[in-house]
């Protein structure tokens, strides 16, 4: 069974997060790139219910299918994660939705990857601000952290469609999707509520 850790910590602009990540001696592992998700669910929304996700990740012509378990109580987000390349995003989509699956929720961000020790930095620019966002092992986490100038107080472990939702609300803002301005936006017959991706 594989278990993903992670937190986020949020950021004034991405400059700020990647020179943070620098300083600390990171090494570069991915550049700078435009991650498209789609998230699926059926009709009853099952996996909503469960606190559970299946998403459809696209970026650089390549797609990850991951299903991501309900996240374990903690100061750190704690869930069961299975993760597999795909050939075509696009064909597997396709196929999903004539099994049953609809998608309900589409987010885009840029992403930059970066490793140290037992973590794994991503610095995310989205619709709603800049992460970075923690990955790896618990005590890496909490080191890598403190490095960065952060405390548990700075942790978020809600999901990008929760933070969201938060953004749209409060600033009174229209739309279901989180995307860039002038990429696609709604997803077809997508409902709202709350996941934790």
């Amino acid at each position: 069974m594989a278990f993903e850790r992670e937190i986020k910590l949020r950021f004034d602009t991405a400059e700020e997060a990647r020179a943070k990540i620098l300083a600390l001696g990171a090494t570069p592992l991915h550049g700078r790139r435009l991650q498209e998700d789609a998230l699926l669910d059926t009709e009853d929304e099952m996996l909503r219910r469960q606190r559970s996700t299946l998403r459809v990740r696209s970026e650089g012509g390549k797609s990850l299918l991951t299903f991501k378990g309900p996240a374990l109580p903690g100061l750190v987000k704690i869930r069961e994660e299975y993760e597999t390349v795909v050939a075509d995003g696009a064909a597997l989509l396709t196929i999903l939705e004539q099994l049953g699956l609809h998608i309900w929720f589409r987010y885009e961000k840029y992403r930059e990857e970066f490793s140290a020790d037992d973590v794994v930095m991503a610095v995310d620019e989205t619709p709603v601000g800049t992460f970075i966002e923690l990955e790896g092992g618990e005590a890496a986490i909490h080191a890598t952290a403190r490095a960065l100038g952060k405390s548990p107080a700075d942790y978020i472990t809600d999901s990008y469609r929760f933070l969201y939702l938060q953004h749209r609300d409060a600033n009174g803002l229209a739309g279901h999707d989180m995307v860039f301005a002038g990429l696609p936006t709604e997803a077809p017959g997508a409902k709202v509520g709350r996941v934790d991706a």
